[in-house]
């Protein structure tokens, strides 16, 4: 006879991914990622919670690295003496600030929370970290993050050129 408690032991056993996880999966920094190298990146992200109208940045402070929105929403913002200039609202699943990652200088733009938020940080020494433990998946990261910086670039390009007539 079989017993109930055994079968159902095992059931469903590590089938669900966690919600880091599910958030990793719609960044394009991280994608092509196997679920192996998502779990490892995930032990390196740091989740941090914000109430509406906290600073997660201010412009010009030290850069420490990108971030992920898991629920809320975050504005980034410039202030031009006390003018402040939305540049875009973030929702679930949006990530920014991923320029910390490769240097060191300060925050080009504010982000405040725009309603109660969870974020998930993925900060530069870790980054460096993994250089140093994965080169293959801190490499696989790296050239991600190349194709959303020129993608990012190319965008702010045809908004900054004049328009065609033709």
């Amino acid at each position: 006879m079989k017993s109930p408690l055994w079968s159902n032991v095992f059931k469903n056993w590590n089938s669900q991914e966690s919600e880091k996880v599910t958030a990793l999966k719609q960044v394009p920094v991280f994608d092509g990622l196997s679920n192996k190298e998502l779990e490892e990146i995930e032990k390196l992200t740091h989740e941090r919670t914000y109430q509406s109208g906290e600073h997660v940045f201010k412009n010009m402070a030290p850069s420490e690295g990108m971030f992920i929105i898991i629920s809320g929403a975050v504005e980034i913002y410039l202030d031009n003496a006390g003018t402040k200039n939305v540049l875009a609202e973030l929702t679930d699943q949006d990530f920014f600030g991923e320029i910390a990652l490769l240097d060191e200088e300060p925050r080009s733009a504010g982000a405040i929370a725009t309603k109660p938020s969870t974020l998930l940080g993925f900060f530069r020494p870790d980054l460096l970290s993994l250089m140093d433990r994965n080169p293959a998946l801190s490499s696989k990261i790296l050239t991600n993050l190349g194709a959303v910086l020129a993608e990012r670039l190319r965008k702010t390009n045809e908004l900054l050129s004049p328009k065609s007539d033709n």
